[in-house]
């Protein structure tokens, strides 16, 4: 166990996995409590987040947990509040929560793409509406938001719907910095790139390349260090961002992808 976040608290949304093994939202929550943090993590899986809060208590981490539609205001603004009682402050925010949806406007429907911006982007929104005015109050805090380098390129198929939930993650994280930076607090998004977690073995991403082998020979084959990345690669980017060590970083992308973004600008 680190002392890099110790007793910093985390409001983490997105805290399970989708499927088997280490997603990026799993990952940097066991990480960050690794570190000293105390977790508040939610998910509108009840199974997926208690399977994250208890690895975090086996290792003698401290966590609360909670289900929790983010993209809806009523259940965003009771976790707050059940957080603020159960840690009495919130340091961090870690906006995790995302969906993917392959395919151009003609391949999708109105429900698909309201459905995915309210999770993507208005989640963040609601969460930052919440806990913004608790970290003023505290003179400080540090709000991390995933985006995705879909956002500034093309992943090799068209995933409109995601691509543009992601752009309008970054413009809303650059707003956030400018003006909170005087109340002492940061924000910053971590672009990954192509990533091997749960969420792209759940179906909607393998429907593009037809079988779960080909997509991991073909993600694999178009990043320049040689293979995908992985949820660990994304949660060690989430610790440092958290931490006091980058208290004079803020507005930020960072780009964690392997170099896929050098080969195309």
């Amino acid at each position: 166990m680190g002392d890099r976040l110790k007793d910093k608290v985390v409001f983490f949304s997105g805290a399970g996995a989708i499927g088997p093994g280490w997603g990026n939202g799993k990952a940097a929550a066991v990480a960050m409590a690794r570190e000293g943090a105390k977790i508040f993590a939610l998910d509108i899986n009840k199974d997926a987040v208690e399977e994250t809060a208890k690895i975090i208590r086996e290792e003698g981490g401290a966590v609360e947990t909670t289900v929790c539609d983010v993209s809806k205001s009523d259940q965003v603004e009771a976790a707050v509040g059940a957080c603020m009682e159960a840690f009495g402050r919130i340091d961090v925010l870690d906006n995790n929560v995302g969906i993917i949806d392959p395919g151009g406007p003609e391949d999708l429907s109105e429900e698909q793409w309201d459905r995915l911006m309210a999770i993507n982007v208005k989640s963040i929104y609601l969460t930052c509406r919440n806990i913004l005015p608790i970290m003023s109050r505290q003179g400080r805090g540090s709000i991390i938001n995933i985006s995705s380098i879909a956002s500034t390129h093309s992943l090799g198929y068209s995933c409109i719907s995601y691509s543009t939930s992601k752009g309008a993650v970054n413009a809303f994280t650059r707003d956030i910095a400018l003006n909170y930076g005087p109340k002492g607090i940061r924000c910053n998004s971590i672009l990954p790139g192509l990533m091997n977690t749960p969420l792209i073995h759940a179906g909607n991403v393998t429907s593009v390349y037809g079988s779960t082998e080909a997509m991991v020979a073909a993600r694999d084959a178009l990043v320049p260090l040689g293979q995908m990345g992985d949820g660990w690669d994304v949660a060690h980017a989430s610790v440092f961002l958290a931490s006091d060590e980058a208290k004079h970083i803020t507005g930020i992308e960072l780009v964690v992808d392997g170099g896929i973004t050098l080969k195309v600008k």
